[in-house]
């Protein structure tokens, strides 16, 4: 409650010492603008020279791979241009592997590795749409052989490449394996190859080595898969032209065999349990012949075949074939529990052979009465279906 008295003064504020009167205003502060910036020299030159580096780096990949593009090879499309030209060889010889791929140079010619026929009895030569063609070995020399195959249909040659091709161009061999499949891998430039090791068996020793354009720009030869190389088109062109090389007279060994890898007959009936015993049975037939263990295959005899045929009768003769190339064509159970098998095979043999006739190369029609002894089928009879027929003649 308000008394009525009058309020004491209060005492004045003190001011520090030194201080400005209280009604002295601080001078506003002008604030000038900055001088505009000087344009940077330095940064449009740096942006200059990225973009152009963008510019030269783009030119240098779409270069980098237009050349590879030009160097490259598609092994697919080279095996389809090249396959009619790609042929299998075989052979029973006295110091030859008996196999190998060859390639077609000319009217009825064909370039191979020289291993592969080195003295041969009979050599013919698998098409690619499967007709079996004879033939001679006319020259060999220096790993190479050259082949005259008789009857040889029109076919395509590979052109040999002239000049010296591009040392980074990608190279591809086509080859068969020895079960008989045609195939083809990059092997690489002549800069930079890829060792045949990883992709060489001995079916493939004289297989061509084409470029992207389709030329023959090589072939493998060699004695045997370890020394085996990629002779050049150079050394290929006096093979061709027939200037360079000898006369292969032939083996003149008494007893010469073909390849030793396994023969299984193509099944063209139904692939019933008989069906697959019997090709079974007359696999293992086929591959001791030519391996010419006569003594081994009496295992697949009937006990009465064998008391029947000795082992230097079996010996006399088979010592120069080499069957190749077979196909069950029937099948058949007989009451008695025998079963009937009709094959056609090819078969290679000395013109001197028994029962030869003078020639190396015939497709034979057979017919074979296998007895069964429990669960095993062995070889009891055998009758020829139709007269043999010279390989070049099918």
């Amino acid at each position: 409650m308000h008394d009525g008295r009058q309020a004491p003064p209060r005492p004045p504020r003190r001011v520090p010492a030194g201080a400005p009167p209280l009604t002295q205003l601080q001078p506003a502060v002008r604030r000038t603008a900055p001088p505009p910036r000087r344009p940077w020299l330095f940064g449009r030159f740096l942006a200059g020279l990225v973009a152009f580096l963008l510019v030269v780096a783009g030119g240098a990949a779409a270069g980098w791979f237009i050349r590879q593009d030009r160097l490259s090879i598609d092994t697919a499309a080279a095996l389809t241009a090249a396959k009619p030209s790609v042929v299998r060889v075989l052979a029973t010889t006295c110091s030859g592997t008996g196999e190998g791929t060859g390639a077609v140079v000319g009217t009825g010619l064909v370039l191979t590795a020289a291993i592969a026929v080195r003295e041969a009895k009979g050599v013919a030569v698998i098409l690619s749409d499967g007709l079996v063609r004879r033939a001679n070995v006319l020259r060999v020399g220096n790993g190479v052989a050259l082949l005259q195959v008789i009857s040889l249909p029109t076919t395509p040659p590979l052109t040999l490449a002239t000049g010296t091709p591009d040392p980074q161009t990608e190279r591809a061999l086509i080859g068969y394996t020895q079960s008989g499949e045609l195939t083809v891998q990059q092997v690489g430039s002549v800069r930079r190859p890829r060792p045949l090791s990883e992709v060489m068996n001995l079916g493939k020793l004289g297989g061509p080595v084409v470029s992207r354009s389709g030329q023959l720009v090589g072939m493998v030869t060699g004695d045997n898969l370890a020394a085996s190389r990629i002779a050049p088109a150079a050394e290929l062109r006096g093979y061709v032209a027939q200037t360079d090389g000898v006369p292969d007279l032939g083996g003149r060994c008494e007893e010469s065999r073909g390849p030793g890898s396994v023969v299984t007959p193509k099944l063209q009936v139904a692939a019933t349990a008989l069906a697959t015993d019997a090709q079974k049975m007359l696999a293992n037939y086929l591959t001791l012949q030519n391996r010419h263990d006569f003594a081994g295959v009496r295992a697949y005899y009937s006990t009465r075949l064998a008391n029947a045929l000795s082992v230097a009768q079996d010996r006399l003769s088979h010592q120069t074939t080499y069957f190749f190339d077979p196909a069950i064509t029937e099948v058949t159970q007989n009451a008695d529990g025998s079963v009937n098998v009709r094959m056609a095979y090819s078969v290679l043999f000395a013109p001197t052979a028994h029962k030869s006739g003078g020639q190396t190369c015939n497709r034979l029609d057979m017919r074979y009465k296998l007895e069964r002894t429990g669960r095993v089928l062995r070889l009891d009879q055998s009758k020829q279906m139709t007269a043999a027929r010279p390989c070049e003649s099918t």
